[in-house]
């Protein structure tokens, strides 16, 4: 018997099918690697299994192992459905053209800086000269901003490094292996109480509008409205809503694009890093 997570894997690299029993295709919906896959796995299955139901369409969850990767395969069109920061919004744009459907209307994102708990460090101009976890380069709640913030407004000079995850990145503060690490409150909420309660946070960035669930533009539009319609609607109920809390999407409205605009005048860009030596399929 094939091991769940590498099942999961092999689902991550398939391509769109169609099922046997219907004409609908089965579209790929990527998910932004926050988590490891186990546990993203069991938070998004449960809503697409739910949107299938809902709607007639078939969807292919796929996950990437990391963040890099699942850049390089935005990047490239491979999602027909996506979960992903609003700054991937704003660089797919011009090649891509992800439009986005729904996003949180209740949470706005911020990025976080946690030390341990009995950590002496207690402000950023402490980080110094120090190695600092990151989940990847281009997160942008947990990397970007802090990147931008800690150079531009602290004159803060830090060595990163990528650690994956949202989850590493508390681990590695937690064991020591780094004296800080970067996230954004959604992430480090969903950390079992032994990681969550052993860290501190010392910095926020400022709030931005929240991920998107975003569609490429060659699925029809009357599959992209389907989907967003169901979304919307699922969440009105006490299953939906549960199942939503764990992303977290709390309260979902319909998104835009122009809710993410405002992050072209940010300078991001600066701090962007398009080597993707690492993203090799």
């Amino acid at each position: 018997m094939i091991p769940r997570v590498v099942l999961f894997c092999l689902l991550a690299l398939a391509a769109p099918v169609k099922y046997a029993d219907t004409k609908s295709p089965a579209y790929v919906f990527g998910v932004v690697p926050q988590f490891e896959q186990r546990k993203l796995f069991s938070i998004w299955k449960p809503l697409l299994d739910e949107l299938e139901r809902r709607t007639g369409l078939h969807f292919i969850l796929s996950g990437s192992p990391k963040i890099l990767a699942f850049e390089q395969r935005f990047m490239r069109g491979d999602f027909d459905f996506a979960y992903m920061n609003p700054y991937h919004v704003i660089r797919v744009q011009k090649t891509q053209g992800y439009i986005p459907l729904v996003r949180d209307g209740t949470h706005p994102l911020n990025g976080i800086v946690v030390v341990r708990r009995d950590s002496p460090l207690s402000r950023v101009e402490d980080l110094e000269g120090q190695s600092v976890a990151l989940p990847a380069a281009n997160a942008l709640g947990a990397s970007l901003m802090i990147k931008a913030d800690l150079k531009r407004i602290f004159n803060v000079r830090f060595t990163p490094r990528y650690v994956q995850t949202h989850s590493s990145v508390y681990l590695h503060v937690v064991q020591g292996l780094n004296v800080a690490g970067g996230g954004v409150d959604q992430t480090l909420e969903e950390q079992p109480a032994e990681v969550r309660d052993q860290l501190r946070v010392i910095y926020r960035t400022r709030s931005m509008v929240p991920h998107p669930i975003v569609v490429h533009p060659r699925v029809p539009e009357e599959d992209r409205e389907r989907v967003k319609a169901a979304w919307l609607a699922l969440s009105q109920t006490p299953h939906g809503r549960e199942l939503m809390e764990q992303i977290p999407m709390s309260a979902p409205i319909s998104a835009s694009l122009d809710d993410y605009l405002p992050l072209k005048e940010w300078g991001l860009d600066e701090f962007w890093e398009d080597d993707l030596e690492d993203l090799k399929p």
